[in-house]
């Protein structure tokens, strides 16, 4: 028989095999989750908004604001014969900044069927030149792509005059790289405000919510954010729903060659 000495040793023992166990388990359990969590998502019995059933081409905008998203989700989500078909991706922003998730939404949903576009998001009080330079560092454009798109929707304390300097610098170069006219993101009143006709020449996709049928603007258009409360299969939280001004010709007309 084992001493009381003995026991306690052994006792001991086991212990710290246990505790070296459950330290390795738990060890590994953290690793798999920061390194190869799967996306979780959620799922909704409709969009949660009213869409406007005389388009035929629908789709979102997002950012890292949506966290991580489950492409498959998205792409398989269909209500009333509607199915989201695209998705402008925030890419960029200011002179230095990327969107973090940039890279993993502009890859997954190609793998999954959805067009994709990507955005800058213009700060009026930056160098244009600066800004483009930052969006084709890190935006590849391919066949099948829609064009750049250039988001201004703030003054950010900069002049009407240097806004339109500027936004005209960054709309030259990308164009000039891409050879592709870039597309305009704005709202309705800033637009009119701030923009105007110097800038008609680009396609305009306008913001203008809670509108029952089009957005107020007396321009032509080409996408409309009609909704910034939609539901997405696949997507934690609200996102952004728009249509396309067109039917599958024009849309597949629009797209980079």
């Amino acid at each position: 028989m084992l001493s009381s000495r003995q026991k306690s040793k052994s006792r001991k023992i086991i212990t710290i095999i246990v505790v070296a166990a459950l330290s390795i388990t738990t060890g590994l359990i953290l690793f798999q989750t920061l390194f190869y969590k799967k996306p979780g998502f959620v799922r909704y019995p409709e969009f949660g908004i009213a869409i406007p059933e005389n388009y035929s081409i629908h789709g979102i905008d997002i950012s890292k604001y949506q966290s991580t998203i489950s492409w498959e989700e998205v792409k398989l989500m269909k209500i009333k014969e509607i199915q989201l078909c695209f998705s402008f991706i925030k890419a960029t922003e200011g002179i230095g900044n990327t969107d973090p998730l940039f890279k993993r939404n502009w890859k997954k949903s190609k793998d999954n069927g959805i067009v994709r576009g990507a955005y800058h998001f213009f700060i009026a009080s930056k160098d244009g030149r600066m800004q483009a330079e930052n969006f084709i560092k890190r935006v590849e454009l391919e066949t099948g792509d829609m064009p750049p798109v250039l988001d201004v929707e703030q003054l950010n304390g900069a002049t009407v005059t240097q806004l339109k300097r500027e936004a005209k610098v960054f709309l030259d170069i990308v164009e000039n790289h891409y050879g592709v006219r870039p597309i305009i993101y704005t709202n309705v009143d800033f637009y009119t405000r701030n923009l105007g006709d110097e800038f008609d020449a680009y396609p305009l996709w306008v913001a203008h919510y809670y509108q029952p049928s089009h957005p107020r603007i007396k321009r032509g258009w080409s996408f409309w954010q009609h909704s910034d409360e939609g539901r997405v299969n696949g997507i934690n939280g609200k996102v952004d729903f728009n249509v396309f001004n067109g039917d599958s010709t024009d849309f597949k007309n629009l797209l980079i060659d």
